[in-house]
């Protein structure tokens, strides 16, 4: 069989490529990662596979059960809530931090990217548009210049990512997203470190809102068609689909 990897880096792709499939959806939550089964499609051995299942567990996109192997991790409705607060509070520090560090070089860079944004939401093309998005928020962390701060950030951008495209109409339209990013980077260019804060906490605050309204809605049901049963799963997507606040693009 023809190893699906190289040896010179083996580790950190079987990492880039589970972490890739995870948060492509084409290992849902719940999916068992069998080592032996992974061994035999990627051709290598257990040491990088077991490895890099220890660095997605400790990014949260992976529960490793002792005897009972690993699988792919689920999100209650209201852990998914409570990783937007968190993401809310780190970024408006990473922006309070950023701002008086970001230079004409780091606006053009946060400009493109926003450009890029709405070229793919003109476009309709979503997952192109969140890899913009994302590479967005990552880069404010950046310029905050604080290491830990980008890594805490960087595991909750795992946890949520999987959920982005179901999330989508909790915050509104692709297009009302990218007029959210400019207006932040408009207060990030003017050097208005309050107002810039501000947009961000609104920008992030709206899925965790919304969400956690859908929680209030399906505990008061008033009849027993608006009791469905997937609104008690432990997965936020079913919650999002039972309720039926979002149309997937």
């Amino acid at each position: 069989m023809t190893p699906v990897f190289d040896n010179l880096t083996l580790c950190e792709r079987v990492y880039r490529y589970l972490r890739q499939q995870i948060l492509e959806d084409q290992l849902p939550p719940g999916t068992g990662l069998s080592e032996a089964a992974l061994s035999r499609e990627l051709a290598v051995s257990r040491g990088p596979i077991r490895e890099a299942m220890g660095r997605l567990a400790a990014e949260g996109l992976v529960t490793v059960r002792p005897r009972r192997g690993a699988e792919v991790r689920s999100l209650t409705p209201q852990e998914l809530i409570d990783a937007y607060q968190v993401r809310e509070a780190l970024e408006v520090m990473a922006v309070r931090f950023a701002v008086p560090r970001t230079t004409e070089s780091d606006l053009t860079r946060l400009d493109e990217l926003v450009n890029s944004m709405a070229e793919f939401a003109r476009k309709d093309r979503v997952a192109e548009f969140f890899a913009a998005n994302v590479a967005f928020h990552e880069l404010l962390c950046q310029l905050s210049g604080n290491t830990k701060l980008q890594e805490v950030h960087h595991r909750l951008g795992g946890e949520i990512s999987r959920f982005q495209v179901r999330t989508l109409a909790l915050r509104g339209s692709l297009e009302s997203s990218v007029s959210e990013h400019r207006a932040i980077l408009a207060a990030v260019r003017l050097r208005d470190v309050d107002e810039a804060c501000e947009l961000t906490a609104a920008h992030i605050r709206v899925p965790a809102q919304r969400l956690e309204e859908s929680l209030d809605e399906g505990a008061q049901p008033t009849g027993p068609e608006s009791a469905p049963a997937a609104v008690t799963s432990s997965d936020p997507r079913d919650l999002l689909e039972a309720r039926s606040l979002v149309s997937f693009p």
